[in-house]
């Protein structure tokens, strides 16, 4: 088996994988899908496993940045992993993720995040469930019912809006210190804000991007850093509750809008979960933001088949943390384990659930330290 950079020349080939793993696609998802995927086969973050020069699977390495405790850093997100149905079940689907994860090192990121279709092959490969997708389900008329506290300068945006979007993701992503949320490129944004079906507005402090979906409204972003913009972006989603009687909407799991409803008793939310893997112990940590309040030092070794793992000392001090090796000793973690602490897991779930061990000194320090509610409103 060969595996080796896709090039234009393989796309239909490409197409025709994707129906048979996902079904049909209609020829304007096609269109915006070469659109997307066709500045990604110069940089290497398409890939294809062939078999006697037949396509037998693909693996695309999204460039996402990706906020940890508000600090943003680059994260291979990866998408699109396809096998053949006669190929499955021979090791394809194997092969060309532990590629994908030596190509993702290899462009220096040192997190990758994705959307399992299956749990068992991506969790062999170090990677473990994160965090969610939360679709939450909200009667419209509830959200005309919030009234706008200010006078916010709304506007409507288009593709050339794309690095003021990026912008106001670092901007509001940093001051709330989310984790979990990430930004498609500016190129990518252009494409995304292009689409003549979606209604799209922008603040100073905020974005909302809907459209209508049957009788009801979808929304595919709504992100605000004031109370005054959360107020006036989802009022204006409300203002549809004369035709449409629901809004489903992605959602943090505080999101500022559970609390400005009026009436609030059962939340409908359905989780879309999300895996991760940590790729390189030391740049992941100084790379991610961490509460300033927590000072001190860990050790951990982390068991990483694939990526070396090894053991560290973790310090902690003014929101940033560094991962140095060590001799040894303190906590022994898998690679998914690791992954998961990072994203927040308590270390008390991860030793029950076998993902954790050894010495227990430093179980509070890291919960303290890694604590966090990781979420994606974006799909990928």
């Amino acid at each position: 088996m060969e595996i080796r950079d896709l090039t234009p020349d393989d796309l239909d080939d490409v197409l025709d994988l994707r129906k048979r793993s996902f079904g049909p696609i209609s020829g304007a998802e096609v269109e915006r899908w070469r659109r997307t995927v066709t500045p990604t086969l110069g940089e290497g973050r398409y890939l294809g496993a062939f078999e006697g020069g037949r396509l037998a699977a693909s693996a695309r390495l999204r460039r996402f940045t990706q906020w940890w405790h508000g600090r943003p850093q680059t994260m291979s997100g990866i998408a699109g992993v396809t096998v053949n149905p006669e190929d499955r079940g021979h090791g394809v689907g194997t092969a060309i993720m532990r590629a994908v994860i030596d190509r993702s090192a290899g462009h220096g990121d040192a997190v990758s995040s994705l959307y399992p279709a299956t749990t068992p092959l991506y969790r062999s490969l170090g990677y473990e469930h994160a965090g969610a997708r939360n679709m939450i389900t909200l009667p419209a008329e509830s959200l005309r019912r919030i009234r706008p506290s200010g006078q916010v300068e709304l506007r409507r945006m288009g593709p050339g809006d794309a690095a003021e979007v990026v912008s106001l993701l670092h901007r509001v992503h940093g001051a709330a210190r989310s984790s979990g949320p990430v930004s498609w490129d500016e190129a990518t944004w252009s494409i995304w804000l292009s689409n003549e079906d979606d209604f799209l507005y922008l603040a100073p402090d905020g974005y909302l991007v809907y459209r209508w979906n049957g009788d009801d409204i979808h929304v595919d972003n709504l992100v605000a850093g004031s109370e005054e913009t959360s107020r006036a972006l989802w009022s204006m989603v409300g203002t549809s509750s004369s035709i449409a009687q629901k809004v489903t909407a992605p959602v943090a799991p505080d999101d500022p809008v559970l609390w400005l409803l009026g009436e609030r008793s059962t939340d409908r939310v359905t989780q879309v979960r999300w895996m991760f893997r940590v790729l390189d112990v030391a740049a992941a940590v100084g790379r991610r933001g961490f509460p300033a309040a927590v000072a001190g030092g860990a050790a951990v070794t982390v068991h990483d088949p694939l990526r070396g793992g090894g053991s560290f000392r973790l310090e902690f001090s003014g929101g940033s943390g560094t991962a140095a090796p060590s001799a040894g000793g303190g906590a022994a973690l898998t690679a998914g384990g690791f992954s998961a602490l990072y994203a927040g897991v308590p270390t008390a779930t991860l030793r029950r659930s076998g993902l954790m061990s050894g010495d227990d000194r430093d179980d509070e320090l890291l919960d303290a330290a890694f604590a966090a509610k990781p979420y994606m409103l974006d799909y990928f």
